[in-house]
């Protein structure tokens, strides 16, 4: 065969270059379109963000940022740090299952009548003010009289404060955003809260390894005082009666009588079904890593365990203003699944592993699920009571739920474990949030409305 004919046969043939023309030319199609829809929410984003930020007053804009940062500063304390501190004391892992489930079962029973309450009263600023003042309470009885019923005390005060503080917050960036911008605030909201939860575990494991534990507390009690001062830049005026619960336009009432009316909303009576599935197992997940952590002899083990803290708080502050973002862009849904199946695979690593360093990484995992799931629960509820005027009952309702799962799980797995292991416990936790996720993705329609109403 001739050089010539060789080469005629590698040529390619005319049909298949302009295949690939065609073929070419349709991903340079769909690529563009993808482009245009991507600059088209972009631009829808900003305007909302920029519509919100005329709104408001930089003062009160400001003032619910450092809020929310305070508040996660005074907050980290109870929980992870809480069962390091009680296992470091000698207490045994079913007494600080115990304690947390008793601080737990108070803050279900302040979700209902706290969120009731910020739907009803005017004064939203003040319910978030008594919640600091009890998170200050409990924390000098937990530094200075550490007694075993005690303890109990300060956890009942703490778990109460979570009835005003939280459905007050909400209540408040609704009134002060709208429904439009919601998902840009509350992504604002739970940057500068993970960016407070990331300089203070810092700053409280620093304390616990080179003060004591003790101290731990004691600087929680000193943080409430700049919480009380940021809140107090919010102004009044600003925070839009109505629009805080969520009401339609000119609904200036608060109806008792049709309160059962939210049992009656299937889609939010699911989504709560799927939270109380992923809580379950959840809440109790990060303090068994940290009483195994204060049980072990790893030096330095409160350091460590200030880094379990900081590591998803990081990724928390980078990822909160993203999810609000990409909610508005993909929709709520397909971000609740990829958060559940996520938090799912976090359990099963921590059944494997006990290297601080190693849990440190997987604790990223934490701060992609912890972005997602707190994010969109308040924008889902947002979408599902749209013109009810119940939208903090509503979270205080699902609070109630989540908080008896949490409860629940926090006192089951820590028996569990005592009998069978930490490998069972983990892989238990890790059921949860499958079960959840496979609920969502079955039954649960998206909620983003098409077009928001105000």
């Amino acid at each position: 065969m001739s050089a010539r004919s060789e080469v005629k046969e590698r040529r390619p043939k005319a049909g298949h270059g302009a295949e690939q023309a065609e073929r070419g030319s349709r991903i340079r199609e769909r690529l563009f379109g993808l482009h245009t829809r991507s600059r088209r929410v972009i631009s829808e984003h900003r305007d909302r963000r920029k519509l919100r930020d005329r709104e408001v007053s930089d003062r009160s804009r400001r003032g619910l940022d450092w809020t929310n940062f305070f508040l996660a500063d005074v907050q980290l304390s109870f929980g992870s740090f809480l069962a390091f501190y009680l296992a470091d004391l000698g207490w045994s892992k079913q007494n600080v299952g115990l304690a947390l489930t008793v601080g737990g079962l108070a803050a279900v029973a302040a979700q209902i009548p706290g969120g009731a309450v910020a739907d009803a009263v005017r004064w939203k600023r003040a319910l978030a003010a008594s919640g600091f003042v009890l998170i200050a309470a409990a924390a000098l009885i937990l530094a200075l009289w550490p007694d075993f019923s005690l303890v109990f005390v300060a956890e009942i005060l703490h778990g109460s404060s979570a009835g005003l503080v939280g459905p007050a917050i909400a209540a408040i960036s609704l009134g002060i955003a709208g429904r439009h911008a919601m998902s840009s605030r509350i992504g604002r909201n739970y940057r500068f809260a993970g960016a407070g939860n990331a300089v203070t575990a810092a700053f409280m494991g620093a304390l616990g390894a080179y003060v004591s534990n003790h101290a731990i507390f004691i600087a929680t009690a000193i943080l409430c005082i700049p919480a009380l001062a940021a809140l107090t830049e919010i102004r009044a005026n600003e925070i839009d009666y109505v629009r805080a619960r969520n009401a339609a336009k000119r609904d200036h009432t608060f109806d008792l009588q049709r309160l059962v009316d939210l049992t009656k909303n299937w889609r939010l009576v699911l989504f709560a079904g799927a939270l109380v599935l992923f809580h379950l197992c959840n809440a109790s997940l990060l303090p068994l890593v940290g009483e195994n952590l204060a049980h072990s002899k790893v030096a330095n083990s409160a350091l460590f365990m200030g880094g379990l803290i900081v590591v998803p708080q990081v990724v928390v502050a980078i990822l909160a203003p993203w999810i609000g973002y990409w909610s508005e862009l993909w929709g709520r849904k397909p971000l609740l699944l990829a958060g559940f199946a996520i938090e799912t695979v976090r359990a099963l690593l921590f059944a494997l592993i006990s290297d601080p360093l190693l849990m440190m990484a997987v604790q990223l995992l934490d701060g992609v699920t912890g972005a997602a799931i707190t994010v969109l629960t308040i924008l889902v509820i947002t979408d599902l009571t749209t013109g009810t005027g119940r939208f903090n009952l509503a979270q205080g309702v699902l609070g109630t739920m989540r908080g008896i799962a949490a409860a629940i799980g926090t006192a089951s797995i820590g028996t569990i474990v005592q009998h069978f292991g930490d490998f069972t416990g983990f892989l238990l936790m890790a059921t949860g949030p499958a079960l959840g996720a496979a609920l969502i993705w079955a039954f649960l329609r998206e909620t983003k409305p098409a077009k928001y109403i105000d």
